[in-house]
């Protein structure tokens, strides 16, 4: 294993750790590392040594080996290439990803209020969109955009033919959320 692939496993420590939902001070206490050194972990900053992968795979209740083929599977690259689909709505990001994003073409109005988890950015691609966030209305135009935070309730729809809008949220599985205290 090379520099590189010991540094990629801080993405799969951090989701397999969210996902049995301890903090890094709970797996510090498990493992015997310090908080410090396994946000660097987390982090890719700092590489761990064999033993300390041991430690903390252990902390995780998996093991070493899972957490490679889990930073495995999260190098991902592909391309979606504009012509695989029509006009309408296309998918940007293809998977489950921690990301989600998508195209809208033309002129959409579901007249459908939406509320999601997470955070999300809608951005004027082309055309003209109108939305409406927390009883406000917002115009937006070509190269605005409109970033709403997790929670918030909104509708929109396009006020131009030929209209693009691109929206990008964090995945709707992922607990981005945080205590602001």
């Amino acid at each position: 294993m090379d520099d590189k692939e010991a540094l990629r496993v801080g993405a799969a420590v951090r989701r397999r750790r969210r996902s049995l939902g301890l903090t890094l001070a709970a797996v510090a206490g498990r493992s015997g590392l310090s908080v410090p050194f396994l946000s660097q972990i987390e982090n890719e900053r700092a590489r761990p040594s064999t033993r300390s992968l041991d430690r903390v795979a252990e902390a995780l209740e998996t093991t070493p080996a899972q957490l490679h083929a889990a930073a495995d599977s999260a190098r991902t690259v592909d391309v979606v290439r504009a012509a695989e689909t029509g006009p309408g709505v296309r998918r940007v990001v293809r998977g489950g990803h921690q990301l989600n994003a998508k195209e809208f073409t033309g002129e959409q109005d579901t007249g459908r209020e939406y509320m999601h988890r997470n955070d999300e950015v809608m951005y004027i691609a082309d055309g003209a969109a109108e939305v409406e966030a927390e009883g406000r209305a917002y115009r937006l135009e070509r190269g605005d955009t409109l970033y709403l935070s997790g929670g918030v309730r909104h509708r929109w729809r396009a006020t131009e033919p030929g209209t693009r809008i691109l929206v990008v949220a964090v995945a709707e599985d992922v607990d981005a959320t945080f205590d602001r205290r």
